[in-house]
């Protein structure tokens, strides 16, 4: 595996800072939580342009991790940037134990792949180009099941099922059908094993539209190898007790699955007391023309804000639909 870490652009970089930046800006310090590092843009972008800020990051990314150490090291800023390895899901927990009393002025989550997953290719991420097909996140955890054992070892109904419900795949039953017959001769253990099944899965017609025929097999692999909706669904309210009055938790997404759930928990929190929760966006925030074009991955991405109310105070920050302004470009 490698090392290197590929440089990543920062989705509603600008839109981010901007509504954190808003929240309790008479603090002395002001607290924020980064639940996926990656890159650093949005973490490092947080400690350098948010006045008296303070930033605990994590990532499960072993790669991202080494980076990251690199990069604060690099910008001076250890005693206002704090890297964990650990998938989000833990950082409540974590927090409860070793900061008891801390809450957060603002917590980002940005959801799904980075695009050193994607144009690393011995992640296993992308049929680009011939690798294993790993997918973990964490390549190092062993207690995760690779997407190659993942179907190697699972029936054809349990794969047609996992194809269909993380991919939204029409064709599942045809290609779990077809994965069971590329295994009863050999194993299935590289990228462009999965795709030329898929491939050959889908009708003629059909093999060769815009969009690759095995785009939504491999994101429902990755996405089930990773648990990564289960561990949205089990967290996001947690993230929300976090915050301290006035706190906003962002969060951003790249598919009708993940949004899906964090439309529904925002509004489960809104719906259990009104006092304490407002919900910043009715709708989800897109892009802009100009992020599109200087960044084509972002298509596909929404973000969504939830605010903890201060009872003492009369609404809350933001509130309105954010306006997309000219990008702010990242610090590294």
């Amino acid at each position: 595996m490698t090392k290197q870490y590929t440089k990543h652009y920062s989705v509603f970089y600008t839109e981010c800072l901007e509504e954190f930046s808003k929240v309790n800006p008479g603090k002395v310090t002001r607290y924020y939580a980064d639940m996926t590092f990656g890159g650093g843009g949005h973490s490092l972008g947080m400690a350098k342009e948010i006045t008296n800020s303070v930033v605990y990051s994590v990532d499960q990314d072993p790669d991202a991790i080494k980076n990251g150490n690199e990069l604060i090291k690099s910008f001076d800023l250890k005693e206002k940037v704090f890297l964990n390895k650990m998938n989000y899901e833990e950082f409540p927990n974590w927090i409860s134990n070793n900061h008891p009393d801390l809450k957060f002025d603002g917590i980002l989550m940005d959801l799904g792949v980075s695009s050193h997953h994607f144009d690393e290719f011995s992640r296993g991420f992308s049929f680009r180009q011939e690798a294993p097909l790993d997918m973990r996140m964490d390549h190092e955890n062993d207690k995760l099941f690779t997407a190659a054992e993942v179907l190697n070892s699972y029936d054809e109904d349990e794969i047609a099922d996992l194809i269909f419900k993380y991919g939204e795949e029409r064709y599942s039953r045809r290609i779990a059908k077809n994965i069971i017959e590329f295994r009863n001769d050999k194993k299935i253990e590289t990228t462009k094993d999965l795709e030329s099944i898929v491939f050959h899965s889908y009708p003629k017609q059909l093999r060769h539209n815009k969009i690759h025929p095995a785009t939504k097999t491999f994101q429902a692999l990755r996405i089930f190898v990773n648990r990564e909706l289960e561990v949205l669904e089990n967290t996001l309210e947690k993230l929300f007790g976090l915050l301290a009055d006035g706190g906003v938790l962002e969060v951003i997404s790249f598919h009708s699955l993940e949004d899906r759930i964090a439309k529904h928990k925002f509004k489960e929190i809104f719906q259990t007391d009104k006092n304490i929760a407002k919900i910043l966006t009715k709708k989800p925030i897109y892009p802009s023309e100009r992020e599109i074009g200087e960044n084509s991955r972002s298509r596909s991405a929404k973000l969504r804000l939830i605010q903890k109310l201060d009872p003492n105070a009369q609404g809350g920050v933001g509130g309105k639909k954010i306006k997309n302004k000219k990008k702010t470009k990242p610090i590294f």
